[in-house]
């Protein structure tokens, strides 16, 4: 069996660099603050996760980071429309997927507009979403790589099993032959030494031109 490296990504790690990552494109922060974010979660340093990031992890959130850049486009347009702020008290709340902006009961401005509130949970409802396909995408994958290993495994037991029967098969033929040998060499031995102990007969010819045995 293959030993695993104890520095090796886990699915874990992987989604939560994937997950940090997307916030802070959301946000509109650097991919650098959310390297350094994840490197303090899961113990790697920054560099670590920008390498993991850009060599295997983007490549299966193009989409979600498609989806990321928008919002943070629609956010960017939100501040510029009103300079207060759309909700005066935010509590953020680091979930099992994405992040998710809970406005407390009674905090609302007098003069935010519903309509903006709407479209900007609509965009996070949009990302929660995305982030679940992916997670059961991930599943999906995992659930096929078990099942798949799971038939190697039985399969490389069944082989090992009937070489086994094979090797006890070849031995047992092994030892038949030897003892088969034996016995052939022993019954030549025996007709060499009863042929030896033997008198020779002889013959001699009769007047009709025929061979007699002479007593």
């Amino acid at each position: 069996m293959t030993a695993v490296r104890q520095d090796a990504w886990s699915p874990d790690d992987d989604l939560i660099l994937a997950e940090v990552t997307l916030r802070h494109i959301r946000e509109g922060s650097t991919q650098l603050a959310a390297f350094e974010e994840v490197g303090e979660r899961i113990g790697r340093t920054a560099a670590a996760c920008g390498f993991r990031w850009n060599s295997c992890v983007r490549k299966k959130y193009e989409e979600a980071i498609s989806i990321a850049k928008q919002q943070r486009q629609k956010r960017n347009y939100f501040k510029k429309q009103s300079p207060a702020p759309q909700v005066s008290s935010i509590a953020m709340l680091d979930a099992e997927v994405g992040t998710v902006y809970k406005p407390e009961a009674g905090m609302v401005d007098e003069g935010i507009s519903i309509d903006a509130v709407i479209r900007f949970l609509r965009s996070w409802k949009t990302t929660y979403q995305e982030l679940s396909r992916q997670i059961k995408m991930f599943e999906k994958e995992m659930k096929e790589k078990d099942e798949e290993l799971f038939k190697l495994r039985s399969e490389n037991e069944k082989l090992a099993s009937e070489v086994n029967n094979a090797q006890s098969d070849y031995r047992a033929v092994n030892d038949d032959y030897k003892t088969l040998i034996q016995i052939m060499d022993r019954a030549r031995r025996l007709t060499v030494l009863s042929n030896e102990g033997e008198a020779k007969p002889r013959f001699k010819m009769d007047a009709n031109g025929n061979l007699e045995r002479i007593e």
